[in-house]
């Protein structure tokens, strides 16, 4: 498993070569197999079957990353972020995180670059407000980067704000985001990959987060 890409052994007439398949290849294969339709979700299925026998043969560590991956496809757009509840603990501190809405869309910035834009509704500790990150691609290597600024106006302030914000952000990702806080007293939450793709999971945002990566990705 080197980079974006999965290698395997594949037999070719009597003898064996290798083929590379791309991690959004294998993927989609995963999605396909589990929410696809008739002979296309079986031949996925067998594709996703063939694709860890190989793995397996070639190591438990290449097993273990092309199963984390199909697991990946198996779960992207499987819950909703419409009436999603989780109990999160950031710093010491818990939260009750209440989802209410959420959807995504693209926005081209003044730059000319393509940005995705995430916007939450939800409701922390009693407390409801709307949020919205906004994606991009940074630096030589085209890094997904994603931040949001907390909101003085929020109840309790910048520093509440962001504390509610991240918690909403470690329920429905599983990850906390780095929180900056600048000398003029703003505060940024930043996300990398890790969110984003934690983002996958939810319908309202799976197709338009895929579509924004591939059409962002540097060929």
């Amino acid at each position: 498993m080197e980079g974006e890409h999965f290698s395997v052994k594949m037999p070719e007439g009597d003898s064996y070569g290798y083929v590379y398949i791309r991690r959004e290849g294998l993927v989609y294969a995963a999605w396909l197999s589990e929410y696809g339709s008739g002979r296309q979700r079986e031949l996925a299925a067998e594709f996703v079957k063939y694709i860890l026998e190989r793995a397996r043969e070639a190591g438990e560590e290449v097993y273990e990353k092309a199963r984390e991956i199909i697991e990946e496809g198996m779960s992207r757009g499987s819950l909703k972020l419409e009436g999603f509840e989780k109990e999160v603990e950031v710093d010491g501190k818990k939260h009750v995180v209440k989802m209410i809405d959420g959807g995504a869309e693209f926005k081209e910035s003044e730059s000319g670059n393509l940005l995705l834009r995430i916007r939450i509704t939800a409701e922390v500790d009693g407390v409801k407000s709307e949020y919205t990150i906004t994606f991009g691609r940074r630096g030589r290597y085209n890094a997904v980067e994603g931040r949001s600024t907390a909101r003085a106006d929020a109840p309790g302030g910048r520093e509440a704000d962001a504390e509610r914000l991240a918690a909403v952000i470690k329920a429905l990702t599983g990850k906390k985001p780095r929180i900056q806080k600048k000398s003029d007293g703003a505060i940024e939450l930043v996300y990398g990959r890790a969110h984003l793709e934690g983002f996958k999971r939810y319908a309202e945002l799976a197709d338009a987060i895929e579509k924004w990566l591939e059409e962002t990705r540097r060929r």
